[in-house]
């Protein structure tokens, strides 16, 4: 893996950029341990399949409408680094509460979970949103895939530490224990959340530059879909969310519950997807740096549909940790490259409202995608004995159906791209057939 000072010697924010990917770090360990054992928590306390959907379904309706107030909100504070500082610390906060919740009792706690979550999850977005902003405004475009891809892959080992830890701990500490390994889990994962605030505030701000056509409404932002690239893009990437969101918050229960996984083995298949995850990064980037966001956007997303479809041919977890390979490789480019594809086809200026529209149109995508999700898995007539395989069916064809339909509708921001196909991107990015630095083909 590259060293930072390989691509970044001449930059003039380069503390800066070093100290975030440290802050990550420790951001990443706390996000490993909440994205990977809430829905295991959720069945702890004795969650139904459409309270799962509640616990995943809520907080992204909630959150994304607080996204619409993001901008007013960083210019009342005068400072991005501030709003960040102060967002991160609160999304602390909201984990302690969940760390006693196993101790209660009660059917309450489901509710209350779900509340705590959602508090959570807000201060996630709106922390998401201007660190995209802020740090972006650190990087040059030609630097931005390197440095992303090379950060998620740094952050990356830590959320597979945060993975491999809260499986370990949670089957340790089974049976009667197992309230005492999640109340441990959520405090350490608080804990790394104080730790990533206190890192953050070391980080240099920087003032936004505005242009008076930078504020503009959302109504006035969905006018412009006709002639848009930019909200063609959003649409389409929600379509995706949409889709993949009816089957995403059902993995989980669908281990623990219908195949009877135990939490090492749950684990394992989660560091399959988060490892091979933390392997794409520095390659989609790379590959992002020449042919583009867009292309690597459009190969992925081709490739989505066919993941849940895979989790339907066979339950034995050897085959599941492969699929969870492909997954996480696959998701990683389409991740990485969603966020640079935002900060090259937006001004410094219109960045925080854009992706505050952005993630509030993904946030509805989401609610919906969960909230159905949780619908049909109450109704759903079962495939193969289970009616979560169902489910994946649907939303595999969902996912094709979002791809074919919208990827055509955007094109690519960066004029000094590689011209190269889709499979011989996909020869280059697998390393079956290098393709980057040849030349040109259509």
């Amino acid at each position: 893996m590259l060293k930072l000072q390989d691509f970044l010697s001449q930059n003039p924010f380069r503390k800066s950029l070093d100290i975030s990917w440290k802050e990550g770090i420790a951001a990443s360990v706390m996000q490993s341990l909440v994205d990977d054992y809430s829905i295991p928590f959720a069945l702890f306390l004795g969650a139904s399949p459409v309270q799962i959907g509640l616990l995943v379904a809520i907080p992204s309706l909630v959150s994304s409408f607080i996204q619409l107030w993001t901008s007013k909100a960083v210019d009342l504070l005068g400072s991005r680094l501030r709003f960040l500082v102060s967002n991160t610390a609160g999304q602390a906060f909201c984990l302690l509460p969940i760390v006693f919740l196993p101790i209660l009792t009660g059917t309450w706690r489901i509710g209350a979970f779900i509340v705590f979550v959602t508090s959570f999850r807000i201060f996630g977005s709106l922390i998401s949103t201007a660190w995209g902003s802020l740090t972006s405004d650190y990087l040059s475009a030609e630097e931005r895939g390197r440095y992303f891809g090379w950060r998620s892959g740094v952050v990356g080992i830590a959320g597979i530490l945060g993975t491999v830890l809260g499986g370990v701990l949670l089957f340790s500490y089974q049976e009667n224990l197992q309230a005492v390994g999640f109340m441990i889990l959520v405090a350490i994962a608080a804990l790394a959340r104080f730790l990533s605030s206190r890192l953050m505030a070391q980080m240099q701000d920087l003032p936004t530059v505005k242009k008076p056509d930078d504020h503009f409404s959302f109504f006035m932002f969905l006018r412009r879909f006709r002639e848009s690239n930019f909200v063609k893009f959003v649409f389409y990437v929600a379509s995706i969310m949409f889709a993949t969101n009816i089957a995403a918050p059902f993995f989980s229960v669908y281990m623990l519950r219908d195949l009877h996984f135990n939490y090492l083995l749950f684990m394992i298949i989660r560091f399959a997807s988060v490892g091979a995850g933390l392997v794409s990064f520095p390659i989609w980037g790379r590959h992002a740096d020449a042919v583009g966001n867009a292309k690597i956007l459009k190969l992925t997303s081709f490739l989505i549909p066919a993941i849940p479809l895979l989790w339907m041919i066979s339950p034995v977890p050897a085959y599941l940790v492969c699929v969870e390979i492909f997954s996480g490789f696959v998701w990683g480019g389409f991740n990485l490259c969603v966020l640079n594809f935002i900060y090259d086809a937006v001004s410094s200026g219109k960045r925080i409202r854009c992706l505050s529209y952005f993630s509030f149109i993904n946030g509805i995508a989401l609610f919906l995608g969960a909230l159905i999700g949780g619908f049909l898995v109450e109704h759903s007539l079962p495939f193969h004995g289970s009616a979560i395989l169902t489910v994946f069916l649907i939303s595999g064809a969902l996912r094709f159906l979002s791809h074919f339909i919208l990827s055509r509708k955007f094109r690519e921001v960066r004029l000094a791209t590689q011209k190269i196909s889709s499979l011989e991107l996909f020869f280059s990015v697998t390393g079956i057939r290098q393709q980057l630095g040849g030349r040109n083909k259509s």
